[in-house]
Formats: C-alpha cells, structure tokens, sequence
C-alpha cells in the first residue's frame, strides 16, 4: 500500500463487517483496525489517522463513548469519525452528531455509499486542512505587515517629538523622558498595555504644541511678561489642533490638551477638574513636572530630585491626582534611576518655570 494514501482506522468487534470496509475501500485508502474501543485507542498513540470508522454497538465501549473521547481530546479532535451502525432511529443518528460525528453509514453496508461517503470527507478533511494553511499564511503575513505598521508608526512619532525638541537644546529629551516616567507610572497602576502605549505616545508628543512657540520665550532668563505667558500656555491647545486629525487609536490629542490641567481646576488652558481631567493627562502632569524640576533651563538651574519629589508630594490632591502621586512614589526610585543629577541648586519657586 502507498503511504501516501489516506489513513481509515476500522473499529469494530465484528470481523465481518471489517472484511467487508476493507475490501469495499481497498487500494484507494491504507488501515488500520481495532476490535473494541480500548484497542482504538491503544492504536492512536503510534498513528493519526484521517478517518475513523467507528461502530456504535460494542462491548465495554460504545462508540458514542469512544467518539466523545476523541472529541475531548486536542490530539484527535481533528480526526473525522463515520459511525457504521444498525441503528436507524434518528433518537442514535442525532445522539452522534451531539458527540461529534461527521456521518452514519448505515449497515448492511453498500459499497457506493460507503465509497462515496468516506470520499466525500476526506475531501472536505483536504479543504479545511488547505484552508487551515492558508489562514496561517494570512496570520503570519498580518502579524509581519503590522510589526512593519507599528515600526514605521512608532519613527514618525519620534521624528515629530524630535522636530518639536530641535527647535530647542536646553529640552532636547524632555518629551521622551516624560514619557519614560509616565510609563513607568502607568505600569505601577496595572494599567493595560494598550493604555501604556497610549501613554507613551501621548508622552512623546505632549509638547508637540510648541514648535509655534518663539524660542526666544522658551529659553530667555527671567520671568515672562503676562501676554508672553499667554502665549506660551497656547501650546496644549496647539498640540490638540495639530493632532487631532490623526486617527490615532487613542485619545492622544486630548491627553496632549490636558497634561496642563490640574484637579483643583487652577490648570490651563480650560481649567478641568478632577474626573474631567483623563487619567493618562493626569500621569504626563505629574511626569511632566518631576522631568522639568530635576532639568537645567536657561532660566533655572536643576533643582535635586528630592525637591521634585516633595513638591509634588505637597501637592497630592491639590495640583495632582492622588492615585497618581501614590504610585509615582512607590515608583520614585526607579524613576530616579533614569533622572539626570541636579547640576546646581534650585530657585524658591514651589513648582518649575510656566515655560516646562
């Protein structure tokens, strides 16, 4: 017998009806045969057959038994089972299909049926197997375009959070820090990664608003006049018009237009309050402020770390969210790990410069 063949294993205790398959199927198909249900199962640990022939009356064993084994069962679920039986009710007929059977070939047997039906699953069992294929070819094919997709999606967004820092060395690295902490926050909070990308995302580009700005107001010493700072706080309503035409799957310019606003509502530009305020803008607040603190600007020196930290410690509640403060605390020296040193000391301000 050719290898290649299709493989029908025959279960049943009558040596009969086995003579008969066999001789009804021969040269078309290989065999195996099993006389009672143990010995069938005895058979499919050394063989996978594409069909199984399976009697229903048997001792011990019967073949609704044997069939809803095999369907329970991840290394012979896939194989198709006939049942060849006697029984005609439709009460047996509709119990096999319950346990998982393809077909009924009813006894006595007639070669043309039997030919024509076990020929007909094999090739349906041929198609799934094909089509099986090719759905992991798809699989495989989606899952490398969409690693290209995110590849290709992730350098736009730090070519534009590299455009917006250019523009200015004293900040060059401030948006992808932020974003580091913020991650690390929204880690800290359990947070899906689905959400953790969106915070990075939001992170990288939460500033994205001030390539409008004048550089010369961002980096000049001293304190700003009040229409100059009117302009500055015109960055998140900025960043929000620049990217809110971009389909993005989340929210990203309305957690860019709110990583100012504070939860006492003293925040910019609309002063949102507490749950009116995203909880991912909440994080980048709070990421935001400790990245400005411990950095050098031209018009501040880098404050400690510790500075930082009791600030907004202090304000817990007040300025930022208290969930968010707790686990920024519980994951402060992780973040501190990835915070440059103060390079001198700090000025009296509670909070950093309104250009941060």
């Amino acid at each position: 017998m050719n290898n290649t063949y299709p493989l029908v294993l025959i279960v049943d205790d009558n040596p009969i009806n086995i003579d008969l398959l066999l001789d009804i199927l021969k040269g078309e198909y290989q065999f195996g045969v099993a006389k009672n249900g143990a010995r069938a199962f005895e058979y499919l640990e050394t063989h996978q057959p594409d069909i199984i022939l399976l009697d229903v009356m048997m001792p011990e064993i019967d073949g609704f038994e044997v069939c809803a084994k095999l369907k329970s069962d991840g290394r012979y679920r896939d194989i198709e089972v006939i049942f060849i039986t006697a029984l005609s009710d439709a009460r047996y007929i509709a119990k096999g299909f319950d346990v998982g059977a393809v077909d009924y070939i009813t006894k006595p047997f007639k070669a043309a049926e039997v030919k024509a039906r076990v020929q007909t699953h094999m090739s349906l069992k041929k198609m799934k197997e094909a089509l099986n294929r090719q759905n992991l070819m798809l699989e495989e094919q989606v899952r490398n375009k969409t690693a290209q997709l995110h590849e290709m999606f992730t350098a736009t967004v730090g070519g534009m959070a590299l455009m917006a820092e250019s523009r200015d060395p004293y900040t060059a690295g401030h948006q992808h820090r932020v974003a580091e902490y913020a991650c690390i926050i929204g880690k800290g909070m359990g947070l899906p990664p689905d959400q953790i990308e969106a915070i990075k995302i939001s992170g990288l580009l939460h500033d994205i608003g001030k390539i409008r700005t004048p550089v010369s107001l961002l980096n000049r010493p001293g304190k700003l006049l009040k229409a100059e700072w009117e302009l500055i706080k015109t960055h998140p309503e900025i960043g929000f018009k620049i990217l809110e035409q971009i389909p993005f799957p989340w929210p990203i310019a309305q957690i860019v237009y709110q990583h100012h606003e504070r939860v006492d509502g003293s925040g910019y530009p609309r002063k949102l309050k507490g749950s009116g305020i995203l909880l991912e803008a909440k994080i980048i607040a709070v990421a935001d402020v400790m990245e400005a603190m411990s950095s050098h600007r031209p018009y501040r020196a880098a404050l400690p770390v510790e500075r930082a930290l009791n600030t907004i410690t202090s304000n817990r509640g007040i300025l930022f969210d208290e969930t968010v403060v707790d686990c920024f605390l519980s994951c402060s020296e992780c973040i501190q790990k990835t915070t440059p040193p103060a390079s001198s000391a700090g000025d009296k301000d509670h909070l950093p410069n309104n250009r941060d």
